[in-house]
């Protein structure tokens, strides 16, 4: 019965895999938009991370990743004389992303639970969470790392219960992940470090297995600053710069993040944000039935998931995705309650996934993608794009259409002020009849929420600018414009879910004469 169940789950994921939300901009910007501003030459935006001058973002994990699908892309679409669509790219990734959280964590999932019994519960409550059917099939460092963790415990597991051999194959393969794991977030040793003591007595009775575990380890993290160093240095690249300058973006991350200047710029949250909040929004229903654990639950699963969680929390920004690879780990490890309760809390529990499912799978900030891929098919010429109470744009799906056009993230700054910066844009009247578009049209892209229509309802009104509705996706909801404080509970939901959708208006200058004899 479970295994139906199971299946069914992977429908569902594989819906949420091509809905285009956006959780973060990080899915973006640290990562597909670097690398395909590489493979492909697509005009992308670099955030600091990559541009400082002691930059702690590792490329080498990134093009473990997304570099080879886009280059087997632009290898097939070139082979047949056509240039690779970022939208392409785009769903490939996704497609990749899904395929990875099937294959590689629902295996892990097997390999580390091995009672048929508590197997039977731990696969569909991973397969049946929202965080598996969202942040996993999203291209986020955390969902990378998810699957590092898991695997990671799959092999200390394989290596410490070969007593007779050296497991030389799955030391190496642990040396390599964990120094992948590593460069992809620093954040990846806390969920390894007490579990991988016990492969020290291990390593006592076969030294060659600590060896080739080291030597992995050592060999991954020379080809990683290389290809680093090649990466961030400019003009041409020669071998001997690994030696003089080298790149060594781990060590660059820790001393940022020790400094809690630079980690106020990011927030600062309590240090029960993870343990309290950001982990019950995560796991919901599952998250009481921590609290009721037997000792005989307790494995090295929901010790790696714990000793995360408590590592993380002495840093005091805290974001929930970050508690990410936790998940699947805590859910392998829980019992469910008695027969008694069972219903109801199966009951929640599906209620609970399917409303965050479609919350973050479908309509959070799930017009951005969409007005960026019709932005770049759009035959109009556009020069100007200013976003408005949105998140970033990920402008390499601009389909190289950003090299003639600009595109200003306005943030959620006041609407006066928006108004100001859009106005500066837009060419001055010199006739009686309205400007000429030859400078290509001016696109303000924010949320229907922000009501702008009502204060530009048609283009009739005699004020500075007018605003044309030229396109809208539906599927959008923008979290971040949440005013109770103002407008009260019910008026601002009501405002944000009832005009949910993301417009592009084209905002053109009113030229009208006021001198009736110009009329």
């Amino acid at each position: 019965m479970w295994r139906r169940v199971y299946f069914l789950l992977i429908l569902v994921r594989v819906y949420f895999a091509l809905s285009p939300s956006y959780l973060h901009p990080d899915e973006n910007f640290q990562g597909p938009e670097v690398i395909a501003g590489r493979v492909f030459a697509y005009p992308v935006h670099e955030t600091w991370e990559f541009t400082s001058a002691n930059p702690i973002r590792s490329t080498f994990p990134l093009w473990l990743a997304y570099g080879w699908p886009m280059y087997i892309l632009r290898w097939l679409w070139e082979g047949f004389g056509y240039d690779v669509s970022p939208s392409v790219v785009y769903w490939t990734l996704r497609v990749l992303m899904l395929t990875l959280s099937v294959v590689m964590e629902d295996w892990a999932v097997h390999e580390l639970v091995e009672s048929p019994r508590m197997r039977s519960v731990a696969v569909p409550l991973v397969a049946s969470s929202y965080v598996t059917w969202t942040f996993q099939t999203h291209t986020f460092s955390n969902s990378i790392e998810t699957l590092l963790v898991s695997w990671s415990l799959v092999l200390i597991h394989r290596i410490v219960d070969d007593k007779k051999r050296s497991s030389i194959l799955a030391s190496s393969l642990l040396g390599f992940m964990v120094v992948v794991g590593l460069l992809n977030r620093i954040t990846f040793p806390a969920f390894l470090l007490f579990p991988a003591t016990t492969l020290l007595p291990h390593f006592v009775r076969k030294p060659f297995s600590f060896v080739f575990c080291a030597a992995f380890a050592l060999f991954t993290a020379f080809v990683a600053i290389c290809v680093d160093t090649a990466f961030y240095t400019p003009g041409d690249f020669h071998f001997g710069k690994v030696f003089e300058a080298p790149i060594i973006t781990p060590i660059n991350n820790f001393i940022y993040n020790s400094n809690p200047a630079n980690l106020a710029q990011h927030g600062i949250h309590p240090r029960y944000q993870h343990g309290l909040i950001n982990l019950a929004q995560l796991l919901g229903p599952a998250f009481p039935l921590l609290f009721f654990l037997r000792r005989a639950h307790v494995n090295p699963m929901l010790i790696s998931a714990v000793s995360g969680i408590a590592l993380l929390s002495l840093f005091p920004h805290q974001e929930a995705r970050f508690l990410i690879p936790a998940v699947p780990l805590i859910l392998s490890s829980i019992q469910l309650p008695g027969p008694r309760f069972r219903k109801a809390w199966i009951a929640s529990w599906v209620i609970f996934n399917l409303a965050m499912g479609m919350l973050m799978g479908v309509y959070h900030q799930g017009g951005i993608v969409p007005v960026q891929m019709h932005i770049a098919k759009t035959n109009e010429m556009v020069s100007n794009a200013f976003w408005w109470k949105t998140y970033s744009p990920p402008i390499w799906l601009l389909n190289g259409k950003n090299e003639n056009l600009s595109t200003t993230d306005l943030m959620g700054i006041p609407s006066n002020e928006m108004l100001a910066k859009v106005q500066e844009v837009l060419p001055p009247c010199r006739t009686r009849k309205s400007p000429s578009m030859d400078r290509g049209a001016t696109y303000l892209i924010a949320p229907r929420s922000a009501n702008i229509q009502k204060s530009y309802p048609n283009d009739t009104r005699r004020e500075e600018v007018t605003m044309y509705e030229v396109w809208s996706h539906r599927k959008h909801l923008n979290l971040d414009d949440m005013d109770f404080a103002n407008d009260g509970i019910w008026k601002t939901i009501s405002r944000v879910v009832g005009n949910r959708g993301l417009v592009i208006w084209r905002v053109t200058k009113n030229c009208w004469s006021s001198d009736p004899q110009d009329m």
